[in-house]
């Protein structure tokens, strides 16, 4: 499920994930069993409702129907996330907005969802630790550890703002034009491009039923970068799904394990997402991420289908003001030339 913007070029009814939920994360190394200390979510036994109770409740009669739950009934509801900006130091592609789009986005989900600090973790090229430089490797293990005994309930994030690539298909009958999206570590010069598939098979294939993942990429060419079954793209002015299963006549899985992934992008696969600094003073941002936070923040309960639409109402918005040309002159391509 793949919501796109079109606006760099430069589902409807369901709501964003809730605050009230607790967690468990892991360490770099090896994975904590313990649960957090907090609340708990309550599946009452009978009819099924939610509650939020204290994780140290043993039973719980259920107000609506009167049944009694036990703690056999809990869910724990862990969130995690991996949040990835790429400057490409001091290279001719270098990009500036990337380090504030990491900032605005964890400061969402620290605040407005509540995510627990310690089950953040951010790869940028100011990270003092050098497993967390975005470098080809640490992306890979990062995006491992990301899914790494995923179980019902949990809320998982994936947040890329970087250079995205297009490169030819590495199996024949992948791709619907043929061509495999990418990201682009720091060391891709050296090391490689990180493809669709390999995202796909990493962070995609292995969610469980009743997991949520959801993806945000803030890059060029970020339509598809998750390879998704399904695309919900604005044509002619109405919103609609659109197919994305592989061509091939041999069957490919691209499909999760029964968990849900929707995947928010930054344009089609076929244009270039801007760094702007039209909207923050002197900082530059992903347009994308800042209209996306912008909007999150002063709608709460938003559903994807409105957020979709408020993200259109303010592209439309620059486009109609007498300072468009200004603002237009303030914006960046993320654009780098193709390697190899």
């Amino acid at each position: 499920m793949n919501g796109k913007f079109k606006s760099r070029t430069s589902r409807n009814g369901a709501s964003f994930p809730t605050n009230n939920t607790t967690h468990r994360c892991f360490d770099y190394h090896k994975s904590s069993s313990s649960k957090r200390a907090g609340e708990a979510i309550l599946t009452c036994s009978d009819c099924k409702r939610e509650f939020r109770v204290p994780s140290t409740t043993t039973a719980y009669r259920c107000y609506k129907c009167q049944g009694v739950s036990n703690s056999n009934s809990f869910s724990a509801r862990n969130k995690r996330a991996v949040l990835c900006g790429v400057t490409y130091g001091k290279r001719k592609f270098r990009l500036d907005g990337t380090i504030n789009d990491v900032v605005n986005m964890k400061d969402l989900l620290l605040n407005k969802f509540k995510f627990p600090f310690e089950c953040i973790r951010v790869l940028t090229e100011e990270e003092k630790d050098p497993n967390f430089i975005p470098t080809k490797r640490n992306i890979q293990e990062s995006l491992k550890w990301l899914v790494k005994d995923c179980q019902s309930g949990d809320s998982l994030v994936f947040y890329y703002s970087g250079h995205g690539l297009q490169q030819p298909e590495g199996h024949k009958g992948d791709e619907i034009d043929g061509l495999d999206e990418t990201i682009c570590p720091v060391d891709f010069m050296k090391e490689g491009m990180i493809t669709d598939n390999e995202i796909n098979s990493t962070i995609v294939h292995p969610l469980k039923n009743g997991v949520t993942l959801h993806a945000i990429l803030d890059a060029c060419h970020s339509a598809t970068t998750l390879d998704l079954m399904h695309v919900y793209r604005k044509v002619n002015g109405r919103w609609k799904w659109v197919d994305n299963k592989p061509p091939s006549k041999e069957p490919i899985v691209k499909g999760t394990n029964g968990g849900v992934v929707i995947c928010l992008s930054a344009c089609e696969d076929s244009q270039m997402a801007a760094d702007t600094g039209a909207f923050g003073g002197k900082e530059m941002n992903g347009l994308m991420t800042y209209l996306l936070t912008k909007t999150i923040r002063e709608h709460s309960g938003i559903t994807y289908g409105h957020l979709l639409e408020k993200i259109h109402e303010e592209i439309v918005k620059i486009h109609q003001s007498k300072y468009y040309t200004g603002i237009l002159n303030r914006i960046f391509h993320r654009k780098v030339e193709q390697v190899g």
